[in-house]
């Protein structure tokens, strides 16, 4: 039996996300190392802020050792994820990320790391976000990003061209100049989206696969699934890019930073403020210009 789908069920299905984010708590230690990576990295970011933080919203469970980090930096945290089992194990609240229950200005710091690539509303999550936090409250955040999982993106075209036609396999991805965009759009100050590209080696796909269900990043498009030649295809695709036993897939990592308005922040100067002409500085200089 399925579930009426509309347009708050797009692209990403809720139910869907949710039963999947569940069935990885079972493997989640095993697979999930994207998640820990990014909780590391985001940790720290965090270390280098000169300034202290009280209470702390965690966006998606990302393993114990984040909440863990953040007691011991004497912040109380609550995690909130889609999943109820994923939120009973981190002793939080169930709910989605463009459906957040708290109250504006409840927290002084958000950390989310590894879900908000499959948030229906993402503009609208990080505007909840935004309200969450306190007048010059911290976001930080992580996901995967644009141009992830290439051989996996080749291996699944050629199992559908055996199959006689395309499907969606693999969910919309977004990049950094969108994210970075996002994040204004959604009232954030001071906004910064970078990112990184970390390289994993596989033995065969199967074990990416594991990877990817085992730690809640699989495809939450519902395509149509592979026949067994198509399968074959897929595999056979993925182990033709073998280098020493091994094939290398690719994770784009996006992180985004952003601080709630507050007066007392660093403003932009104001324009036609500067006292120096662009133009003037980027004149060929003379040969006895530098003597």
């Amino acid at each position: 039996m399925t579930t009426p789908t509309d347009a708050r069920d797009k692209p990403f299905h809720r139910a869907l996300r949710r039963v999947r984010r569940d069935r990885a708590l079972r493997g989640w230690a095993e697979h999930a190392f994207l998640q820990q990576h990014m909780a590391a990295e985001l940790l720290e970011r965090l270390g280098v802020v000169q300034r202290d933080f009280s209470r702390a919203l965690i966006l998606g469970h990302a393993g114990a050792d984040l909440p863990r980090a953040l007691d011991a930096m004497h912040i109380d945290s609550v995690t909130a994820d889609a999943g109820f089992a994923l939120a009973r194990a981190a002793g939080g609240v169930q709910c989605d990320e463009d459906r957040l229950p708290f109250a504006d200005a409840s927290f002084d710091l958000v950390v989310a790391a590894g879900t908000l690539d499959t948030v229906n509303d993402l503009p609208g999550a990080l505007t909840l976000v935004r309200r969450a936090l306190r007048p010059d409250g911290l976001f930080l955040g992580a996901f995967v990003g644009s141009g992830s999982l290439p051989v996996l993106r080749r291996a699944m075209l050629q199992a559908d061209l055996v199959g006689g036609g395309a499907a969606p396999r693999i969910h919309p991805q977004i990049d950094i100049r969108s994210a970075g965009d996002l994040l204004g759009r959604a009232g954030f100050a001071l906004q910064v989206a970078d990112g990184e590209r970390l390289d994993v080696r596989y033995s065969d796909l199967s074990r990416l696969v594991a990877d990817l269900r085992g730690s809640a990043n699989g495809s939450l498009l519902r395509g149509p699934p592979l026949s067994r030649f198509s399968a074959a295809a897929a595999h056979a695709a993925f182990d033709a890019e073998q280098s020493d036993g091994k094939t290398r897939e690719s994770f784009e990592i996006v992180y985004l930073t952003g601080w709630a308005p507050s007066p007392d922040q660093p403003k932009p100067a104001a324009r036609g403020s500067g006292t120096a002409s662009l133009a003037q500085a980027l004149k060929p200089r003379g040969p006895d210009a530098g003597s």
